[in-house]
């Protein structure tokens, strides 16, 4: 994902979540913020307190950045910050990855 599709400063995260435009689910919160932009940005939260394992952690990001990949021309002008609430065993991958795609079309119908 190119760094124009990125969220990374701190300021641009606590913009997005100070928005009040949330969703969540068991797994997950997003967030999200209308940008002026002509494409998303994504910014994803994956605490070392609920994932300790480097590995998992990056696991969950991977799976979070394909699917905005795969969402970003429905998600268009939004950006988004995705935080994740609970650990993800790996039988419950595909559940969490369902519940992020009915966050983000539910964001969009409401924020964009």
């Amino acid at each position: 994902m190119p760094k124009s599709h990125r969220l990374r400063k701190a300021n641009e995260f606590s913009s997005v979540i100070q928005f009040k435009c949330s969703a969540s689910s068991e797994f997950l919160q997003i967030f999200a913020k209308p940008n002026n932009l002509a494409h998303s940005r994504l910014g994803l939260i994956v605490a070392s307190k609920i994932e300790q394992l480097a590995a998992k952690r990056n696991r969950v990001k991977r799976l979070l950045r394909e699917l905005f990949r795969e969402q970003q021309r429905d998600l268009a002008g939004l950006d988004m910050v995705v935080r994740l609430r609970r650990p993800v065993i790996r039988d419950d991958s595909s559940r969490m990855i369902d519940e992020a795609r009915a966050l983000m079309l539910q964001l969009q119908r409401c924020c964009g």
